[in-house]
């Protein structure tokens, strides 16, 4: 039998993350977005002044996945939520009730913390996904659009 394990990542995970980064994007059809190096996982997640966090899921003291996360804040509610960056396990490894163990485990983290919600972007095409999503009750948010300015477009605004 399978034991699933979820621990805090440290800065020796690195190298892991960033293949889970990698395997990430493969399976997204994005290979060629990925442009973080070992030492900017290392900086961006373990450096005093990070404000994300990771997680390793391990099977049998192999890690299997990983998760990346970080606070956020809701007007609205006035409380902060908790924010799924990314979420990925090993092919391999699905089915066996790592992606849910994950979940449960950051879901327990924003309740303990007073986060007020839990939130997380899937891609449109990611049945798989979507369809754990909303067997485990979480709801799609249809209303709202995603912006995003990168790159020179950031660099441009920013300097205007």
């Amino acid at each position: 039998m399978n034991k699933i394990e979820i621990r805090n990542a440290t800065i020796n995970d690195a190298s892991t993350i960033l293949r889970f980064i990698n395997e990430l994007a493969t399976y997204e059809k994005s290979q060629q977005s990925v442009k973080a190096k070992i030492e900017d996982i290392e900086q961006s997640l373990f450096s005093k002044e990070s404000t994300a966090h990771a997680i390793i899921c391990l099977v049998n003291n192999e890690p299997i996945g990983f998760a990346v996360y970080f606070y956020n804040y809701s007007t609205w509610l006035g409380k902060n939520g908790l924010y799924l960056e990314d979420l990925y396990i090993s092919p391999e490894y699905r089915q066996i009730g790592a992606g849910k163990a994950i979940l449960k485990y950051l879901a327990k983290q924003a309740v303990a913390r007073g986060c007020g919600r839990f939130e997380w972007c899937v891609l449109d095409w990611n049945k798989p996904a979507i369809e754990f999503y909303e067997s485990i009750g979480a709801k799609a948010q249809d209303e709202w659009v995603i912006y995003r300015l990168t790159g020179e477009s950031l660099e441009s605004f920013a300097c205007e």
